[in-house]
């Protein structure tokens, strides 16, 4: 059976995570529920999500941490922030956050369910269209899977890299500025975040030496192309 979409929930109440995990399961969902605030930004890390589930209060980091942490990597995947935390001035931090929607406990299961099924939409549409898998040179790359088949074997990497990936993939062989990139994987043209897709850009380089046919070129004071041989 399909999933509806892979949830990311980070609820450091047991038995509130547990009634929530489990309602979501049996409506069709994938659940990976974290128990702090840490746990939830490793995770994120290393796998796919459709959407975010988190509370604010929690250890080690808080639900606004991890919420910017995510927000760093992408502006697409929704987040609800689920907290007791009620005040006006609380609910306007956590959309300056990042958040879509914000979800004062108690609250209705139906009505949770309801705003994901909105959410889910949106993005699914976002997507329809759009190639998911991409050949070159001698490596295949997976985005739905975060997948990388090289001569050398299959590697996994991380939601930022395929982004950024797939969308030089989509512009092989011209100059791509600074801003068009950062607006299109970062969702805004940032000085900290121009920084952060130098460093992104080394990772890509790297996960590309196994075809040295494909060159992701420094244009200083413009951009970046990414070189491919032609089909």
């Amino acid at each position: 059976m399909e999933t509806k979409g892979r949830v990311l929930m980070a609820e450091d109440d047991l038995h509130l995570g547990d009634v929530m995990k489990d309602t979501l399961e049996d409506e069709g969902y994938t659940v990976i529920h974290c128990t702090d605030g840490q746990q939830a930004i490793d995770m994120f890390d290393k796998d796919k999500f459709d959407i975010c589930l988190l509370d604010i209060m929690m250890p080690v980091k808080d639900g606004f941490t991890v919420a910017k942490k995510i927000r760093q990597q992408t502006d697409i995947v929704p987040i609800i922030f689920i907290s007791t935390k009620a005040l006006l001035e609380d609910k306007i931090e956590g959309y300056h956050r990042g958040a879509d929607d914000y979800i004062v406990k108690p609250f209705q299961m139906q009505e949770l369910l309801l705003k994901m099924e909105v959410f889910l939409r949106r993005t699914k549409k976002m997507f329809a269209d759009t190639m998911q898998e991409f050949s070159i040179g001698n490596i295949h790359f997976q985005f739905t899977n975060l997948k990388m088949t090289t001569p050398e074997g299959t590697i996994t990497i991380t939601q930022k890299e395929a982004e950024l990936l797939k969308f030089l993939c989509l512009h092989p062989n011209r100059i791509l500025k600074r801003d068009e990139i950062l607006t299109a994987v970062w969702g805004k043209d940032d000085y900290f975040l121009g920084r952060s897709m130098d460093v992104f850009m080394t990772k890509i380089r790297k996960l590309l030496k196994a075809d040295p046919s494909i060159v992701l070129e420094t244009i200083h004071g413009m951009g970046f192309r990414f070189s491919v041989p032609e089909k």
